[in-house]
């Protein structure tokens, strides 16, 4: 073969050099296309999974100053002393009917033996891994959140002060059967000691929402908006009683969605766990400087405080984090209206009830 002339050669380098280029950018869009259409399925499956018109969602959703304002009411509401106005002992029991209190006060028993609590999947928060296997004892957990109407009965024997959103101290009309929220986790402790019980820990929760077969959710792994109430698909918390179709297997109502749930236990990382160290660290919301001031942002502060940890999602939170697995976390004297508690016993030492 004839050896090339220089033109030849030089036409042949430009020729070969187009190529690789536009090998490249072919590349580089297939690459942007892939990431493109990723994007858009993920978008379709959370909009599949949204439990409201997503057109309606500057109407449905809260601005964060909202809750802040309630976080800063409970501070100046734990600092007071000063007597509240509330139900007498005999006006409060009027509330229900006896069958109606007798329901509510139903728990049920959740056997011992191990089960799957966490899990490995790979788009799981990193506080929710690594699913571990864990035994507990026998042990009967509320069949119900703790309602409005119960709260009155411990607040009306006791003197304890009644949540923030009950005006005068009764509870707001027809909300009797709802959740008691705005309550801090001080609160809701009181109340579990009251009535001769005490909160769940994480493992009694969790076991008590999902049986022992690592499901997802209390009735199984998809996620269907027709057994609970969250993403804004009511816009507040619902009565105890409204998803008999979502109960856990062991006939546990609301364990996902309604309200959050405090739990006894401190915020820590599970035994194995990868999750940076700095997620398990109190931080508070901190103004440093008057040019944040101005611009309405705050800076994470860290603090010698723990969380607590809260389990179950929430009528406003998304479809994910009402994961049984899921572990959310906040502050101990905080208090919102999104987040509520029930209670467990030890079979061996089962009370009789509240006094």
């Amino acid at each position: 073969m004839a050896s090339l002339s220089l033109a030849e050669r030089v036409r042949r380098k430009r020729y070969l050099s187009a190529t690789i280029i536009t090998c490249i950018a072919l590349v580089m869009i297939g690459g942007g296309l892939h990431v493109v259409t990723r994007g858009s399925t993920r978008m379709a499956e959370m909009r599949g999974k949204a439990t409201y018109d997503l057109r309606e969602e500057n109407s449905r959703i809260r601005a964060a100053g909202e809750d802040i304002f309630l976080h800063a009411l409970n501070e100046e509401h734990k600092t007071s002393n000063g007597a509240a106005v509330t139900y007498a002992r005999d006006e409060v029991e009027d509330l229900l009917h006896k069958d109606q209190w007798r329901e509510l006060d139903t728990t049920l028993f959740v056997p011992a033996g191990p089960f799957l609590m966490g899990t490995n999947s790979k788009n799981a928060d990193a506080q929710n891994k690594p699913q571990h296997k864990v035994y507990l004892p026998a042990y009967r957990i509320d069949k119900y959140l703790v309602t409005n109407a119960q709260y009155a009965r411990f607040v009306a024997a006791t003197g304890h002060r009644p949540p923030l959103d009950w005006k005068d101290g009764r509870i707001p009309n027809g909300e009797l059967l709802y959740p008691v929220t705005l309550v801090n986790w001080y609160d809701a402790a009181a109340y579990a000691h009251w009535s001769g019980k005490r909160l769940p820990t994480e493992a009694e929760w969790e076991k008590a929402a999902r049986g022992t077969d690592g499901r997802r959710w209390p009735w199984g792994n998809t996620m269907e908006s027709s057994r609970l109430n969250t993403y804004f698909n009511v816009g507040s918390p619902t009565k105890v009683d409204a998803y008999a179709n979502g109960q856990s297997p062991y006939g546990v109502f609301d364990m996902a969605g309604n309200v959050n749930e405090w739990v006894q236990d401190d915020f820590y990382p599970y035994e194995n766990s990868v999750a940076p160290a700095e997620l398990f660290q109190g931080k508070v919301a901190r103004v440093l400087t008057d040019e944040d001031r101005a611009m309405k942002v705050s800076d994470l502060v860290k603090v010698n405080r723990r969380y607590k940890v809260l389990r179950g999602g929430s009528w406003k939170g998304d479809p994910f984090s009402t994961s049984s697995y899921h572990r959310n976390f906040e502050f101990p004297n905080r208090a919102s209206d999104f987040i509520g508690f029930r209670c467990v016993q030890d079979v061996r030492k089962r009370a009789g009830g509240p006094s």
